[in-house]
């Protein structure tokens, strides 16, 4: 059951602050929920140091977490992205990992990238793909997307294998795709279409 909290309206349609599945809460953050996010990543810095751009030191600070929520509060009241960080039921107020849909494109594109993050003590639970499966529906039915990119390490075999669950698509190897923890690295293109959309000839 989902919580009418709204954010915004995208399209003509309200779009909710907070979505649940099965055994996960959904939802945007405001500035006093910085603490968590900082939480999160003081505990998977260096779990994640492999997998993301270099961090300075003023990135794990609470007013650079405070910052930074505001910044996304303002792409996403825009329609050019939506952050939902992942909490479990059973503890409504640790956040264990994010879900963003980033670079929403409408027009003839509507498209968009989504990546993903996992709280270390949390990985093989299948909590990503659950997060995610949510947001696709979010990004294929509400906001009428078409296709949903995301771009892998090609040694980042348990990010692919949640993409390949979801059932993505490989569409090759970007060479030097992102300059990732000091490297540039390559990134293979995982895709997914919306079919649906294509099958009613919407939009």
């Amino acid at each position: 059951m989902e919580h009418f909290q709204f954010l915004w309206r995208q399209g003509g349609e309200t779009l909710n602050r907070q979505y649940e599945t099965n055994r996960l809460i959904l939802r945007t953050l405001d500035e006093e929920d910085a603490g968590k996010v900082l939480q999160f990543y003081l505990r998977n810095r260096e779990f994640l140091k492999e997998w993301e751009t270099e961090r300075t030191e003023d990135y794990f600070t609470l007013d650079y977490q405070k910052l930074l929520i505001q910044k996304e509060q303002i792409i996403m009241e825009h329609g050019g992205s939506l952050r939902l960080w992942i909490f479990k039921k059973e503890d409504p107020e640790t956040a264990i990992g994010s879900l963003g849909f980033d670079n929403i494109v409408m027009g003839c594109f509507r498209s968009c990238f989504m990546g993903y993050k996992i709280d270390k003590d949390e990985i093989n639970k299948g909590y990503i793909t659950e997060a995610a499966r949510k947001g696709i529906e979010i990004m294929f039915d509400q906001f009428g997307l078409h296709r949903i990119e995301a771009n892998i390490m090609p040694r980042n075999l348990r990010s692919l294998r949640v993409a390949e669950k979801l059932g993505f698509h490989n569409e090759g190897l970007a060479i030097k795709y992102l300059k990732i923890n000091g490297k540039w690295e390559g990134h293979i293109q995982m895709v997914l279409l919306n079919e649906k959309l294509e099958r009613e000839g919407r939009y």
